[in-house]
């Protein structure tokens, strides 16, 4: 017990706090989304502290040293506030919570083998938590949960621990789910309305004070901390599901010769037709977990409550199904096997310009084509010469087209906007070319010497 310290009480205590810059805050989880959040809390002014079980990270960011060079934006903010004070790390959360007055939660909630939602981290921080509070802590809750998981779980993990704490009498807890797009999220922070839920009205105020004094954007009262959940799983569910759907669009407008892409942008000009592009699968941190995260919550009730939601997560997981095919149908056309074959992926990333591969669809691509006994290799400007899915990857683009059969594109990276057919046909003779998200031109596919399968062209 720190017994010189002492949390606000009163809304009015605690706004007088972070007017004056003298509220303490913990972000427990420095990763993608806990670092800029920290370091979002640091800049306001407010004594940041980052905890997080991950030892070489935390001495990365102690000897300032910028962990997260793919996201723009933040180094400045990360080197401002390391000089002036305001944000360390620490792997010691025994020593950090009882010294803090807000409490942020931002670990990763991802999914297990069967893709069941995987909340033990969080349900482990929050058993200290239940140890390691001071009365009237504020703890909030970033991760993304299922609706209800606070107030059936969390609070109850918390309030069995030594302190003997209860929710709303001794301590208060609430929700403000992040929103942000990694690669992006300096413009999401500053741009993007925020949810918050909370147990009672006087925690949802603090917490709309506390936003408000870091991020300039809308904030939105929620009920409870489960409808903001809610409404945060619904619109990525929305997306994923809507994926599908122009992920199977494709598919048959590649059999009628109807180009995807040019319908796309006409219905979105013609009927503000909220657009998603077709490609060769959904990965990431967000929309894959997020729609199991909803079955899951539905499989309590009905194990078909949701049936479109999970057709749509099974047409996603599909689709590197449909990513093999064009690459066997194109080396069939030039007489090649593909277990005889050397095949180069350009970018493994699940999303463009981030150096991320979590649930990205190129692991499973590479693994089908592992099993039909194909050579790989790998180019993508955020992995250059490392291991990645047990391949050594390629440092440049000349070097990877050595020596291969066929080029597949699986993420639109910058770079490979400066790559033409033509510039890979002179590189190798009779390629076949995949290009799953249309990043390469068409009029020169056409003119070249190569074979050439584009996701959503039409059938080329």
């Amino acid at each position: 017990m720190n017994n010189n310290f002492k949390n606000p009480t009163s809304l009015d205590e605690f706004t007088d706090s972070l007017s004056t810059g003298n509220l303490k805050i913990c972000v427990i989880g420095v990763g993608r989304i806990g670092l800029p959040t920290a370091l979002s809390f640091a800049k306001s002014g407010l004594p940041t502290i980052g905890v997080d079980i991950n030892t070489a990270l935390v001495n990365k960011i102690n000897s300032n040293d910028y962990p997260l060079k793919d996201e723009p934006g933040y180094d400045v903010i990360f080197d401002e506030v390391i000089t002036n004070k305001k944000f360390h790390a620490s792997t010691k959360i025994e020593s950090i919570v009882p010294n803090s007055n807000v409490i942020l939660l931002s670990l990763p909630t991802p999914m297990d083998n069967e893709n069941i939602p995987d909340y033990s981290a969080l349900k482990s921080v929050c058993e200290q938590l239940g140890d390691l509070l001071e009365f009237n802590s504020l703890v909030v809750v970033e991760s993304t949960i299922e609706p209800g998981f606070v107030e059936n779980e969390l609070i109850q993990i918390i309030e069995s621990g030594k302190k003997h704490l209860i929710a709303g009498e001794n301590f208060s807890i609430g929700v403000c789910p992040e929103t942000a797009n990694p690669g992006e999220i300096m413009n999401d922070f500053t741009k993007l309305p925020r949810l918050v839920g909370a147990i009672d009205d006087e925690t949802r105020k603090k917490i709309i004070q506390l936003y408000k004094h870091v991020f300039p954007v809308e904030l939105i009262p929620m009920s409870d901390c489960k409808t903001a959940n809610a409404v945060k799983l619904t619109t990525n569910v929305f997306r994923d599901v809507n994926i599908a759907f122009v992920n199977q669009l494709a598919l048959l407008f590649d059999k009628l010769g109807v180009d995807t892409l040019e319908l796309l942008e006409a219905a979105k000009r013609k009927y503000n037709f909220q657009v998603h592009y077709p490609g060769p699968g959904v990965g990431g941190p967000c929309l894959p977990v997020n729609s199991y995260q909803m079955l899951n919550s539905a499989n309590q009730f009905d194990s078909e409550m949701l049936s479109l939601v999970k057709v749509g997560r099974e047409i996603n997981e599909s689709m590197p199904n449909y990513v093999i095919e064009f690459i066997i149908s194109g080396l069939t056309e030039v007489n090649k096997k593909i277990s005889n074959s050397t095949i180069l992926l350009l970018g493994i990333s699940y999303k463009p310009e981030v150096k991320d591969i979590q649930i990205t669809p190129a692991e499973n691509i590479i693994k089908k084509l592992k099993e039909l006994g194909a050579k790989i290799k790998i180019y993508d400007p955020f992995f250059k010469s490392t291991n990645v899915f047990d391949i050594e990857t390629e440092n440049n683009i000349e070097q990877a087209l050595s020596d291969v059969d066929s080029v597949v594109l699986l993420t639109a990276h910058k770079e490979f906007n400066n790559l033409s057919p033509s510039f890979i046909a002179s590189k190798i003779e009779m390629p076949v070319i995949v290009d799953t998200k249309r990043v390469f031109d068409l009029d020169d596919a056409k003119k070249s010497n190569i074979i050439f399968r584009s996701l959503g062209s039409g059938n080329f």
